[in-house]
């Protein structure tokens, strides 16, 4: 019999040799490698094209009406939870300056929201896998852009599920509509699609 601290001892220990892997792997393997519950994903996306430009003018429209001393931060590091296995990178992450002066993975608590752009080789990894992650570790708020159909939704107020901390209110936008994420609004007029 298997006992708590037997099988968190050996959760820890999986979890830092696929931090190790993913550590080793990140310079030589195109894409995305993060870490959820269920193993290493790894998104080929590319962030250039409609990703990408998608990614840059979201971030750029955030920061023009957010206050100074926040971001739209679209660079690294990673968040990551290590209690909880789970190793997770935004494509934008809504964070105050402040929070960022730290050494290594930023603390996923320490974000105001996270914007995903979905990947057209893994859309899963947004629409099933983050919107299961993002509230197991606190990110109150997450919004999705999908370029592939030029919809998306903003997830927020996270409960207490059975199946672990869930997201309890969910917005789907059009592209062309207004989207408020936290406490800003900005247009999603002129994002682009993929073909």
């Amino acid at each position: 019999m298997t006992t708590a601290p037997d099988r968190e001892r050996r959760e820890a220990l999986q979890y830092r040799a696929m931090r190790g892997a993913v550590e080793r792997m990140r310079d030589t393997v195109p894409g995305k490698l993060e870490i959820t519950k269920e193993g290493i994903v790894h998104d080929l996306m590319s962030p250039a094209g409609p990703h990408g430009l998608t990614a840059a003018r979201v971030s750029r429209r955030l920061e023009r009406v957010m206050p100074d001393g926040l971001l739209a931060h679209t660079g690294t590091p990673d968040v990551e939870d290590a209690y909880e296995g789970v190793l997770r990178h935004p494509d934008i992450m809504v964070i105050a300056e402040a929070d960022m002066e730290v050494e290594g993975s930023f603390d996923p608590r320490a974000l105001i929201a996270a914007v995903e752009i979905v990947s057209r080789s893994n859309p899963d990894n947004d629409w099933v896998g983050k919107i299961r992650d993002y509230p197991l570790l606190g990110i109150p708020v997450y919004v999705i852009f999908d370029p592939r159909t030029g919809v998306g939704a903003v997830l927020s107020d996270i409960h207490p599920t059975p199946d672990g901390p869930r997201y309890a209110t969910r917005k789907d936008f059009v592209y062309g509509e207004d989207v408020t994420i936290g406490e800003w609004t900005i247009s999603t007029r002129e994002l682009p699609r993929y073909r």
